[in-house]
This record gives structure tokens, C-alpha cells and sequence, in this order.
């Protein structure tokens, strides 16, 4: 039986001399484990494509900007596959613009989110002519006022708004409640789009939210753009026009195969449609979608070292760690586990662990695999918010990233040496 992978452009299994192979795309992810080692990231080049086209195809008839939310995965051949295709990008640092611009991106499509922007930070932003800030407080606005009368800059800024939209996600990945940090208070709102309106060197360019992360139904989309545009119209009664609603991300993605997060192209048409609705058609449609353009886009591929049988359950022990990808053990996240050369033995119930010192280091619970020692794995849907929360643990070397494209394999992060881990530290003289 060919094992389930979710849905993904870019791999599958193929049939070989030696049984079925996982692939991505053209290249066998065995050959890849032998050409790079492991724990090992690898990305589809087709499938993120594929993934920001759903946006911009859906989008074809708007005016419209995708911003992808460099978060997700900051890699610099993401951001160049990506730039490359005319997006736009969500940043949320310096150090996301600095990466943007290194890739090839366009800064004047860059739109600088989170609640604790430096005034170092405002500044390089203002200096490389960004979109606009997305404002998250009335203190923020006042740094961005000031700066940009400091270096005779005028900023464009947006307000991004807390709508207390309950998306029905993790806590962890929960943005949109009035009990989140993030965005200015609903209440709030008006009276600091009025202030802005009134300060010398801002201009206030649009109104936005952002509700979560791995959002999977339409409905509280839809509340939140509702809630919105009650606010866009309150504004345009008092003379204030803006030219871009910004409807953020947070689109969920199929990490199950019996889950059915909307399509793409019907989240965007359901909310088309109800700008449509409340006469808002000439508004520019600003989205910062992340996971859902390089989720599917990414496995992570680790090799089994131990098989330990226990009393109450038994342990895969492998290569990759909670520092190589930390979902499970901070969101209690399910990914999904198949072999790279499916074996045709009965199956045994394991639990994937690595090799951190933690209890919580562990990638999959009760898992039904046979398995060998040295047998390899691919951890799917690793594409996003995985090797960007990566780190060096228990003094673990980071791994190596891939980007696959059609027949070509191309290491686009060498991996870390143990002697890079502690190059900038140094001992007491």
C-alpha cells in the first residue's frame, strides 16, 4: 500500500527496482539523505510556486498585493523563488527586511508587522522606502511620527486592528482576540485614526487585521472583514478615505489527509465578495499569507538510529530533534510521519523521538511504521514554522536545506558546524 501524504504539489511516491521511493518532485529523498546527510529540511521549488499562484490567480482581477510572511520560512532561496514571481512580503524585523532585500525583493512591496518595532528598526524601514508600518499601538505611531520628521521622511502607515474575532485555532497562535497583544483595541480604533490623520509626517494608507494562524473555515474571516469595513465607512463618513484593506493570513493547510481547509481561491472569493457587498471594490486587498504557501512545500528528513521497546510503548529514536523542529513539543502539533521506502512488514506502534535531553522531545506520538535501524523518514508539512524556529540546543548543529527544482537539487543552507556554535563566544582571560 502506498502511504497517504497530504496534499502537496511536490512528492510522491514512484516505483523502483527495490520497491516505492518518495520523491520530490524529480529527485529520490533517499539520494538526497546520501548527497547531504541528515536531519535534513527539503523544499519543493514547485510547490511554493504553485501555492503563491493560488493567490495571485484568484486575485488576477483585483488590484492586490500578496505579502508573504517572511516568518514562516525566511530562507533566502524561499524569498527569491518567491520575489521572483512579484511578491510582496510580510516582515516583522530588521533582520526579515535585511533577508527581503538580500533575496532580490522589492522593499516598496514590504509591509512591517509586530507590536515592538525599534526605533533602529522604523528607521532602516523608513530609509528603505517600505510600503507602509503596520501600526499595532498609539505609542508606535508616535515613533514612527518622529522618526520619519527626523530624516524628512513622510511614512505610510496602517492601522492594524484587533477585531476580538475568535478563529478557533491554538491559544498560541490566536491573534485576533481582545486578550491577544497584537493590534490596536476595536474601541480604539477610530480615535487613533483620527490622531493619525492629524500627525505631521504620517499618512494613513489603509486599515487591517490579522486573526491567527492555521485557520481552517471561511466564516471568521468574514466576521473580521465585516468589522473592518464598519470601520473603513466610519471613517470615510468623517472625511478620512484609505486606500487598502489589509485582510492579513493565517490560512490553515492540510497536515492530515481527512482534514479540508478551504481552498484558496475560495477564501479569497468569499471575501471578495463581501467587500463587493459593502460597496468596497475600490479598495486595494492587501494578504500576508505564510504557511499556506511553503507548508505542503517542506519535509523534514531524518534517519532512525535506535528501535527501543518499552513496557507500556515503543521508541523510533532518531536524528532529528526538538530543536530541529519544535511544533510538537510547543503547540502539540501533529505532523505526519511516512518512510522514504515503505517496507512491506506488519507495522508496529512507535513513538518518534530524537535525541535532545527532554521529555518533551518528541516529533509524533503512537505512529504505526515498520521500521529498521537506518531507515529513513520524512516528517511532511515542515515547510513553515519549522527550520525558522530552529535551534542549537544541547549544542545540536543546525541541519542543511535543500530546494529541489524538477531534476536539480540545490543546498541552499550549508549545514552548521559544531565549531560555528560557540565561534562568537570566548572564556574568561
Amino acid at each position: 500500500m502506498i502511504p497517504a501524504l497530504p496534499a502537496s504539489e511536490g512528492y510522491g511516491y514512484r516505483p523502483g527496482t527495490s520497491g516505492l521511493r518518495l520523491y520530490c518532485e524529480d529527485v529520490a529523498l533517499d539520494e538526497l539523505a546520501t548527497r547531504f546527510g541528515t536531519p535534513l529540511y527539503i523544499y519543493s521549488r514547485r510547490a511554493i510556486e504553485t501555492g503563491y499562484m493560488a493567490y495571485r490567480s484568484a486575485l488576477k482581477n483585483r488590484s492586490a498585493q500578496v505579502c508573504y510572511a517572511v516568518k514562516a520560512n525566511s530562507n533566502l532561496a524561499v524569498l527569491d523563488v518567491l520575489a521572483r514571481l512579484g511578491a510582496g512580503f510580510d516582515i516583522v524585523s530588521s533582520g526579515e527586511l535585511a533577508r527581503v532585500v538580500a533575496a532580490g525583493g522589492d522593499a516598496s512591496k514590504v509591509v512591517f508587522s509586530g507590536v515592538g518595532k525599534t526605533e533602529r528598526e522604523i528607521g532602516a524601514a523608513l530609509n528603505a522606502n517600505i510600503a507602509c508600518f503596520n501600526v499595532e499601538s498609539a505609542p508606535e505611531l508616535d515613533r514612527i511620527d518622529a522618526a520619519a520628521q527626523r530624516l524628512s521622511k513622510r511614512a505610510r502607515v496602517s492601522l492594524r486592528v484587533n477585531p476580538d474575532i475568535n478563529a478557533r485555532t491554538h491559544p498560541y497562535i490566536s491573534t485576533g482576540l481582545k486578550n491577544n497583544k497584537f493590534g490596536v483595541a476595536y474601541d480604539d480604533a477610530l480615535p487613533l485614526a483620527r490622531l493619525t490623520a492629524q500627525k505631521t509626517a504620517v499618512d494613513l494608507v489603509g486599515i487591517g487585521c490579522h486573526i491567527g494562524s492555521q485557520i481552517t473555515e471561511i466564516a471568521p474571516y468574514i466576521e473580521a472583514v465585516d468589522r473592518i469595513v464598519d470601520l473603513i465607512e466610519a471613517l470615510a463618513r468623517e472625511g478620512v478615505a484609505v486606500g487598502h484593506i489589509d485582510i492579513g493570513g493565517g490560512l490553515g493547510i492540510r497536515y492530515r489527509t481527512e482534514e479540508n481547509p478551504p481552498l484558496i481561491s475560495d477564501l479569497i472569493a468569499a471575501l471578495l465578495s463581501r467587500l463587493d457587498s459593502r460597496g468596497q471594490q475600490h479598495l486595494t486587498v492587501i494578504f500576508e499569507p505564510g504557511r499556506s504557501i511553503v507548508g505542503n512545500a517542506g519535509m523534514l528528513l531524518t534517519r532512525v538510529e535506535y528501535l527501543k521497546p518499552g513496557a507500556s510503548k515503543n521508541f523510533a529514536i532518531v536524528d532529528a530533534a526538538m530543536n530541529d523542529l519544535i511544533r510538537p513539543a510547543l503547540y502539540d502539533a501533529w505532523m505526519d510521519v511516512v518512510p522514504v521506502a515503505p517496507r512491506t512488514s506488519s507495522p508496529e506502534r512507535y513513538d518518534i523521538v530524537g535525541p535532545v535531553c527532554e521529555s518533551s522531545d518528541w516529533l509524533a506520538r503512537d505512529r504505526a511504521l515498520a521500521l529498521h535501524p537506518g531507515d529513513l523518514l520524512a516528517i511532511a508539512s515542515a515547510g513553515a514554522y519549522a527550520m525558522a524556529m530552529s535551534s542549537n540546543y544541547n549544542t545540536r548543529a543546525r541541519p542543511a536545506e535543500v530546494m529541489v527544482s524538477g531534476s536539480q537539487a540545490y543546498c541552499v543552507r550549508q549545514r552548521e558546524a559544531i565549531s560555528e556554535l560557540f565561534a562568537s563566544e570566548s572564556r574568561l582571560p
